[in-house]
């Protein structure tokens, strides 16, 4: 349903309590503000103190599904939460440390060359290898937001990737997962297993994960401005959702009208 109708609703429905959900969050954007650059987001004290109340809280029942790679999560998280899926879900670290991996295609690393190439031709665009994926960044050149979705769209069909477009990036990355089917599969864990999952995203990426949360009986929130989307309710912005998390972090089910 478009946000401006979930928007009148509370965020959380009065039977849904921290004892009954599985929640996911992703990291830019919910948890972090959205910087220029991906090495501007760096670990802050009151955030891992949160993520640590929170992961108790849940009795583990906390995930991190972003776009960065498990070692930014923990960089950024400060090692806060046990569980995570980096690059889209490409990598997966399970509630017992363990950490599944896609092998990255070859396409990768061709694509790399001409993004890098492209960079060259375009101040301010940044390329990010990821090993499983490529990022073209132009947060610091938006004036090359159409040629660099060209040229990943180009870049994809010549590679077999698959394009992933963000907040000022376009991603190419190796095919075989999403956010969504990264919480679905932590949802047949423990201790996920038999929980209500709730998905906290502001990116279109994380629409793969609101329409896995709803399928599985729960639902998306989506943090930022209005737009069409998958998920069931909503929150202004990242400080609304943080203030949201710390309430949540410290009492059995915050109640937050829009």
């Amino acid at each position: 349903m478009p946000i401006a109708e979930a928007a009148r609703l509370k965020l959380a429905p009065p039977s849904l309590s921290a004892d009954s959900i599985a929640l996911f969050l992703d990291l830019d954007g919910v948890l972090a503000a959205i910087a220029s650059t991906p090495e501007g987001v760096v670990e802050d004290p009151d955030r891992t103190a949160m993520l640590r109340r929170l992961q108790d809280r849940l009795q583990g029942r906390l995930a991190v599904i972003s776009g960065r790679e498990i070692a930014e999560i923990d960089r950024i998280c400060g090692g806060a939460v046990k569980v995570a899926a980096g690059i889209h879900g490409l990598e997966r670290r399970h509630p017992d440390g363990r950490i599944d991996r896609l092998e990255p295609s070859a396409g990768v690393a061709r694509a790399l060359t001409e993004m890098t190439a492209f960079a060259e031709d375009w101040p301010g665009v940044r390329v990010e290898d990821k090993g499983l994926a490529a990022g073209l960044h132009y947060r610091q050149a938006p004036e090359a937001e159409q040629a660099a979705r060209e040229l990943s769209e180009a870049l994809a069909a010549r590679h077999d990737l698959i394009v992933q477009p963000g907040h000022m990036i376009h991603e190419l990355k190796t095919p075989g997962a999403d956010k969504g089917r990264a919480l679905a599969a932590f949802m047949e864990e423990a201790p996920f297993r038999g929980f209500t999952p709730i998905m906290l995203g502001d990116d279109l990426t994380d629409e793969f994960g609101f329409e896995a949360a709803a399928r599985l009986g729960g639902g998306g929130v989506l943090v930022g401005p209005e737009r069409q989307t998958h998920a069931r309710w909503g929150l202004a912005d990242q400080p609304a959702a943080m203030a949201w998390l710390e309430a949540l972090s410290r009492s059995s089910c915050p109640e937050t009208s829009q």
